[in-house]
């Protein structure tokens, strides 16, 4: 079972240079980044393209972190396998998209990933709570996904994270709570107040003058 109160820093390489994705890969594994966060959105259920499984897959012999896979995209179902062939850990998917999602969770486990499940700011928590003894991870979004450098929706996601806190306690569950959106030295002590464990955070680590100060003060915030 996985230690769900330890705080792990993802750095999310929506932020990075990818020009030089090797290097900022390893410039994130040296400043003490826990897990590497990939954000793959496909333009349709979210405004803009990042990138598919070929750019997991040529992270994933750079690093032995744990590649943590975020799909914003409108069919999970259909894709997730080839980034679990692309060396994916942990694969999460949304709630509002156009899938079953007790089946596609189902599946992304019997692959031999890590499941998660991820909730939009505007939707009501009630959606996912029929799924939440099925994830290893829930994705709480921070900002309305699509676009990094987003400030951070505390009023609208906030509660959500304290629910999944609460929801994991009374039903003796194991599962960790993700944030992501706007995460920075600040935000971050928000989120691990209200339940949050895991915190993605791009802009505010790859931008940061040091990487590595940055994530040991969002580790101790």
């Amino acid at each position: 079972m996985e230690d769900c109160n330890r705080r792990i820093i993802a750095p999310s390489i929506l932020a990075a240079d990818w020009g030089n994705v090797a290097a900022e890969v390893a410039r994130a594994e040296a400043a003490g980044g826990d897990w590497l966060h990939l954000d793959v959105m496909d333009g349709h259920f979210v405004p803009n393209i990042s990138f598919g499984p070929q750019f997991v897959a040529a992270v994933r012999p750079r690093t032995g972190l744990t590649l943590d896979v975020h799909l914003m995209i409108e069919r999970p179902d259909v894709y997730f396998p080839e980034f679990v062939k692309a060396g994916a850990d942990r694969i999460t998917v949304h709630v509002e998209a156009q899938h079953d999602v007790g089946d596609t969770l189902k599946k992304i486990r019997g692959s031999g990933c890590k499941c998660g499940l991820a909730i939009n700011p505007d939707s009501d928590f009630a959606l996912v709570e029929p799924w939440l003894d099925q994830i290893d991870l829930l994705l709480v979004m921070t900002v309305r996904p699509g676009f990094g450098g987003q400030a951070f929706m505390e009023a609208e996601t906030m509660p959500k994270v304290a629910a999944g806190k609460a929801w994991r306690q009374k039903h003796g569950l194991s599962y960790h709570i993700e944030v992501d959106g706007g995460i920075d030295t600040e935000t971050v002590a928000i989120a691990g107040a209200h339940g949050a464990n895991v915190m993605v955070a791009g802009t505010s680590l790859f931008k940061a003058a040091d990487m590595a100060e940055s994530i040991e003060l969002m580790r101790e915030a």
